[in-house]
């Protein structure tokens, strides 16, 4: 069973907003055989612009489900979460069911933590590598990359970093801004 931490920002959580998410977050527990002993952390954000943002972070033995949603509607929004995180699971699942038939021996660990009862559509192209590409990473520094990401008109770009000599990545945020994401 989920236990639930509700945070609001700029937002009163009241009953009503609480039993809200936790109806709706709870629907997720039916895809699970043993309800997991996970906390569904929730944080309500109401914006100037009017505008909610909902994000759901549950983290579960073999992975984190993680989505958020921002709309015009705070409940509208939490629907559109639950929507994102079922589909995740479906997802997940179809994964390890497409192991286990390939490998022909089921990753039980895995496996176990989802209902058996529940079954799972499986098109096959979901997960289809269409594309391949090979390149040699350049040293640069992340300014240059940034440059060189843009002329290629990507929203990221992988460099070897020329003080590090690691593999880094830079990308276009939501916001206008630039990230870099380094390695160990």
């Amino acid at each position: 069973m989920f236990r639930y931490n509700v945070r609001g920002e700029n937002i009163e959580v009241t009953a009503a907003i609480r039993d809200y998410v936790e109806k709706k977050v709870g629907k997720l527990e039916r895809y699970f055989s043993d309800a997991p002993d996970a906390t569904a952390h929730v944080n309500l954000k109401v914006y100037t612009e009017k505008t909610a943002k909902v994000e759901v972070t549950i983290p579960l033995p073999y992975l984190v489900l993680r989505a958020e949603e921002t709309s015009p509607d705070l409940y509208a929004s939490i629907d559109l979460v639950v929507d994102k995180l079922e589909r995740q699971i479906r997802k997940f699942k179809t994964k390890i069911n497409r192991k286990s038939r390939e490998t022909a021996l089921p990753d039980v660990n895995a496996a176990a933590i989802f209902a058996n009862g529940e079954d799972v559509e499986d098109n096959g192209s979901e997960l289809e590598i269409v594309r391949t590409k090979r390149l040699s990473l350049k040293p640069m520094d992340s300014e240059e990359a940034v440059l060189q990401m843009n002329m290629l008109g990507h929203n990221f770009f992988i460099f070897e970093d020329a003080e590090t000599n690691g593999t880094s990545i830079v990308y276009s945020r939501k916001d206008g801004k630039y990230g870099l994401i380094e390695t160990d």
